[in-house]
C-alpha cells in the first residue's frame, strides 16, 4: 500500500489511467519501499492522465504539476522545497526554519520519462518528451525534446522527433 497524505487545505488531483507500483514484487529494480504522495497545507499537486510511477516519493509543499503520459522510474523523488532554511541560524528554531524555507513549483510536461532513482528538485521544469537518465539530480529546467543525465543533470542529446533519437 502507498503512503498518501493530503492536508485538509491541500489539493491533489489525479487523472484517469494512473498506475502505481509498490515494492519489489511489482518492480524488481527497487528500492523495496512503497510510493509516497504528500501534499502539505495550501499546496497543490496535479497528476495528469495515464501517469505511471514506481516506488516514487512526491513531496509537495507548494505546487507540483505532472503532465499526461509521464513515467517516473522506481525510487525517484520529486521535491518542491528545500525542507529547511539554508541559513544555519534559522534552522535552530522550528518556526524560523519553516518561515525561511525556499519553495518553488515543479512541472513535468507531457510525455516525460524520469529514469529510476532520479531526484527532481524545486524550481525545475522538465520539457515535453524529455528524458532524465537514471540516478540523475535535476537542479535546473530541461527544454522540450532533450535527454539529460548526471549529478547534476546535464544535456546529453536532442531528440529529433517524438519517435527517434538524434
Amino acid at each position: 500500500m502507498p503512503y498518501i497524505s493530503v492536508a485538509r487545505s491541500g489539493k491533489c488531483t489525479i487523472g484517469t489511467g494512473f498506475k502505481m507500483n509498490n515494492g519489489l514484487k511489482s518492480n524488481p529494480i527497487g528500492p523495496p519501499q512503497r510510493s509516497v504522495i504528500f501534499v502539505a497545507p495550501g499546496a497543490q499537486l496535479r497528476i495528469g492522465e495515464n501517469v505511471g510511477i514506481s516506488q516514487t516519493a512526491i513531496v509537495c509543499f507548494h505546487k507540483i504539476t505532472i503532465g499526461n503520459n509521464v513515467r517516473i522510474g522506481a525510487g525517484s523523488r520529486i521535491y518542491d522545497t528545500d525542507f529547511h532554511s539554508l541559513i544555519p541560524a534559522n534552522r535552530m528554531d522550528r518556526i524560523s526554519d519553516e518561515t525561511h524555507t525556499v519553495m518553488k513549483p515543479v512541472e513535468l510536461k507531457d510525455n516525460v520519462f524520469i529514469g529510476a532513482h532520479s531526484t527532481i528538485l524545486k524550481g525545475t521544469t522538465i520539457g515535453e518528451n524529455s528524458i532524465i537518465g537514471a540516478c540523475s539530480v535535476v537542479t535546473k529546467s530541461v527544454p522540450d525534446n532533450e535527454i539529460w543525465a548526471g549529478n547534476p543533470a546535464k544535456f546529453i542529446k536532442k531528440l529529433c522527433a517524438v519517435n527517434e533519437i538524434a
